[in-house]
C-alpha cells in the first residue's frame, strides 16, 4: 500500500469519527438556531407569546453555553424612578455640570433620518429567515444522512455507536460542570 493511499485512509477514518462525534451537537445547533431565527425562544414586547421553558433553556445553552437564565431587565420605559416626575428633581439633575456633560454626549444635536430608527424604511426579514430555516433543515438532514452512511458503510458498527454515544454524553457532562 502506498504512502498516499495510507494517508487518505487515515484522513477518512479521522473524518468519520470526528463527524460521528460532533453530529449530535450539529443537530442541536441546527435545531436551536432554526428556532431562534423565528424568535421562538423569547418573549417579544407587545406579544402574549411565552416560549416553552425547554426551548428557552436550549436557546440559552446555544447562545451562552449555560442553562442559567439571567434575570430579565425591565425596559427603560417600564422603570419608574422616584422623584423623576418632580420638576424640582428633574431641574436639579439637569442643572448639575456632570449631568449636562452626559446629556450632551447622549443626545444628538440633530436627529437626521439615518439616526432615527422610525424614519428608516422597514425591511422584510421573512425571506432571509426562511433561507436560514432552510439552511438549518438542510444541515440537520445532511448530518442525519451522514450518520446513516457511517453505520451503513462500515464494518465497525459498535465502534460508531460508541463514538456517537460519546458525542451525546460529553456535552451533557460538560453542562453539569
Amino acid at each position: 500500500m502506498s504512502t498516499g493511499h495510507r494517508l487518505l485512509k487515515w484522513i477518512r477514518q479521522i473524518h468519520l469519527y470526528l463527524g460521528v462525534f460532533t453530529a449530535p451537537m450539529l443537530l442541536f445547533f441546527a435545531f436551536t438556531g432554526g428556532m431562534q431565527t423565528f424568535s421562538l425562544h423569547e418573549t417579544t414586547r407587545g406579544s402574549s407569546y411565552t416560549p416553552p421553558a425547554w426551548l428557552a433553556t436550549l436557546a440559552q445553552l446555544h447562545k451562552k453555553q449555560t442553562t442559567v437564565m439571567p434575570p430579565r431587565r425591565p425596559h427603560p420605559s417600564e422603570v419608574v424612578t422616584p422623584g423623576k416626575d418632580s420638576p424640582v428633581a428633574g431641574a436639579s439633575a439637569a442643572a448639575s455640570p456632570a449631568n449636562a456633560a452626559t446629556n450632551a454626549r447622549t443626545t444628538p444635536a440633530s436627529s437626521a433620518p439615518a439616526d432615527n430608527p422610525a424614519a428608516r424604511p422597514k425591511k422584510n426579514l421573512l425571506p432571509m429567515k426562511l433561507f436560514f430555516a432552510l439552511v438549518a433543515l438542510s444541515l440537520m438532514l445532511s448530518t442525519l444522512t451522514g450518520l446513516y452512511m457511517a453505520y451503513r458503510f462500515t464494518r465497525h458498527g459498535m465502534r460508531i455507536a460508541l463514538v456517537l454515544l460519546a458525542g451525546i454524553i460529553a456535552p451533557l457532562l460538560l453542562t453539569l460542570v
